[in-house]
């Protein structure tokens, strides 16, 4: 059965969506850009900084289901210009255990919502 998940730990949805879904013991987050949950303001001082604020958000998701980034089963990562891919990937590769990483593909697309460098959504299971 579909249940939604809102934390205060994550920002709050842009558009008609939900933060993430739980179904069963899957959890589906959506795409999460480098929104400030604490004041809605957009953290781009340089792509370090703004990936560091994504993987916040996903983590203040995971947290609210009792999950980690262990439970991480798929990552999908957007960047509007693959030269990031290093700087992005170095971040990002911190939030996992490399014997243990997760499925992943990284897309480049024209743009991102507000113009944001990257966005990043999760699969994770219990």
């Amino acid at each position: 059965m579909k249940k939604i998940i809102t934390t205060k730990n994550a920002p709050a949805p842009i558009g008609p969506y939900s933060q993430a879904i739980l179904n069963g013991n899957t959890l589906y987050t959506s795409g999460q850009i480098a929104i400030n949950p604490e004041n809605g303001e957009l953290v781009l001082d340089d792509i370090k900084t703004e990936s560091e604020q994504v993987m916040k958000n996903l983590k203040g998701i995971l947290d609210e289901v009792e999950m980690t980034f262990e439970n991480v089963i798929k990552t999908t990562i957007f960047l509007s210009d693959m030269n990031n891919f290093s700087q992005v990937n170095e971040v990002y590769g911190s939030y996992f255990n490399e014997e243990t990483a997760p499925a992943r593909e990284t897309v480049a697309v024209a743009a991102l919502p507000k113009f944001v460098n990257v966005e990043i959504s999760v699969i994770a299971v219990k």
